[in-house]
């Protein structure tokens, strides 16, 4: 199985969203809460390129956020991303 990551904000309805998309996939991922963690936001951001939560890695590529995995899930193509 990948690594799965994803960096998250408590208070953020896509977040939320994003973890409601890979729990429906019964796939384990590691939450990195950024609220109140400046230092793990610049991580995230080094990492990503964006300031914006939920980012999500997979084996450490960067897939964007909810928006983004939202996509490759209608196009069929996360399944295979998540290893499943």
């Amino acid at each position: 199985m990948p690594k799965i990551e994803v960096y998250s904000s408590e208070f953020c309805p896509f977040c939320r969203a994003a973890r409601r998309l890979l729990d429906s996939k019964n796939v384990d991922y590691v939450l990195y809460p950024v609220d109140g963690d400046p230092q793990k936001r610049g991580e995230m951001m080094e990492r990503g390129g964006s300031n914006t939560v939920p980012q999500i890695f997979v084996d450490g590529r960067p897939l964007g956020g909810f928006d983004e995995i939202s996509e490759l899930d209608e196009d069929g193509k996360l399944d295979d991303l998540l290893g499943l």
